[in-house]
Order: structure tokens, then sequence, then C-alpha cells
């Protein structure tokens, strides 16, 4: 199927212009997804683009976007916050809808945006269901990646650290920010239908953290496991998989 990319600018709360790209099939698309990437990761990173494009081939129209500090948007990553992210992601989906003229379909999270895709989808009424891949059951989960240098974000106020060979600069903010919030009342109060993707052996992110999300989630909800994948979903065809259940899930929502 043939793919168009439209280069899309993100306005925010905080004045700062999102960088985000928006991967359409050729004719009508079927719906539309929104995709939250990974931690300090953004919407080049190689598994969010075949995502994104394998959704596309799929006839889902799906937006790739960076949050604050990651990629083509503005501000700095070390000034972001539990909030900010979540300002982030509400700004991508208000911006897809006003450039479609039509609601989001799926909210589709990876790993920490999975997390948040919970966080912020169970808020937003329009939206018909929420996936996530490799989701941590809170956000503060993502402080694990962290390791020592956690205290030398606490009192340096800010740290370099390297998450998967890429250098980012954590703030205290963002330490503090994540340390309580969890996922229960967004669980509780969600009314979409959730489908929970996780690998069995995924060594960043425990699969126990899907169980825990699924047994408190209200029906509707499913859980695949992802036999032979890894967190990252590093493999080409492993992306073409996840979009094609994706697909198959969503089909009474899209059609």
């Amino acid at each position: 199927m043939s793919i168009r990319n439209t280069t899309i600018s993100i306005p925010t709360p905080r004045g700062l212009q999102l960088g985000g790209v928006l991967v359409e099939p050729e004719g009508v698309a079927r719906g539309q997804a929104c995709i939250a990437h990974c931690f300090a990761c953004s919407k080049d990173f190689p598994a969010t683009v075949r995502l994104a494009r394998a959704l596309a081939d799929e006839g889902i129209a799906t937006l790739r976007f960076d949050f604050m500090g990651l990629g083509d948007s503005e501000g700095e990553f070390r000034d972001s916050t539990l909030d900010t992210y979540c300002e982030d992601l509400h700004a991508a989906m208000d911006t897809l809808e006003a450039h479609t003229d039509r609601a989001t379909n799926l909210l589709i999270g990876h790993s920490f945006g999975g997390a948040m895709a919970i966080h912020v989808g169970a808020g937003r009424e329009r939206l018909d269901a929420i996936v996530t891949i490799a989701a941590p059951s809170r956000p503060g989960h993502v402080a694990h990646l962290f390791g020592d240098t956690a205290d030398e974000i606490r009192q340096a106020g800010s740290a370099r650290i390297s998450i998967g060979g890429r250098p980012v600069e954590i703030g205290r903010a963002f330490l503090d920010s994540i340390e309580k919030p969890t996922l229960t009342d967004d669980l509780a109060s969600m009314q979409q239908p959730l489908l929970l993707l996780h690998a069995p052996g995924d060594t960043v992110v425990n699969v126990d953290h899907a169980r825990q999300i699924f047994q408190q989630a209200h029906h509707p909800k499913s859980f695949v496991a992802l036999h032979q994948t890894d967190h990252l979903l590093s493999r080409p065809e492993h992306t073409r998989y996840v979009a094609g259940l994706i697909r198959a899930w969503a089909a009474n929502l899209l059609d």
C-alpha cells in the first residue's frame, strides 16, 4: 500500500511546538491513531517509525510525535515532568483531530508511553480504545533506568545519563513528579476497551506489570503475549505483527 507522510507542528499550552509526522494510507483511512513513544526515544525511533508505517499499511492513519525536548520538538527534556508529558500527549491528539476533523480511534503507548496512554487516555471521552506495548504498571518504574544517578539528579538538580546508548539529561522535577502517581485511579475510571501487548521475556519491564494492569482494568480488556519479541520491538517483523494484532483487535471500532 502506498503511504504518505505529512509533517505537522503541534502547539502546546506552554507555547512550545512539538514535531510530528502523520503517516497515512492512500485513499480513505479506516481510522486514526496516535503513538506515545518510549521514554527518551523520539518519533524517529526505529520501532515507532516501523509501527506507524505498518499501521498505515493496515489502513490506520497514525501520528508519531516527539515529546518536549526530543527529536524535532522545542524545549529542554530536563524540564519534563509528568504534567508536561500529559500536556504534550493531549496536544498531539488535539492537533491530530483538528487536522483530520475526526476523533482519534486508538491511543497507542510503548513502554513509558504506554503508562502515559492509560493516564491520559482514560480522561478522553472521544477516544475509542487504548493499546499498550510493554507498559509499566506505574510511571515511576522508569526511574530504575537512572540507577545510582538518581541521587546525583536529586542533589544537583539534573544529571546526564545514557539510555539505550543515547545521552539525555534528567531533571529533579521529573523524578519528583513520577515518584507517587499510580495508574489505579485511571484504570478504575477508564471506559475504553484496553489491549495489553507484552513479551513474557521482557527484561526491561517485566510481564508482571501487564498482569497488574490487566487485573485492575475493567472489561472489555485483552492481553496478548508477544512471543519471541524484545522490549523495543527491534525486529521489523515484530512491528508488523503488532500492527496486525492491533488492526484485528480494533476491527469493530474502526469499521
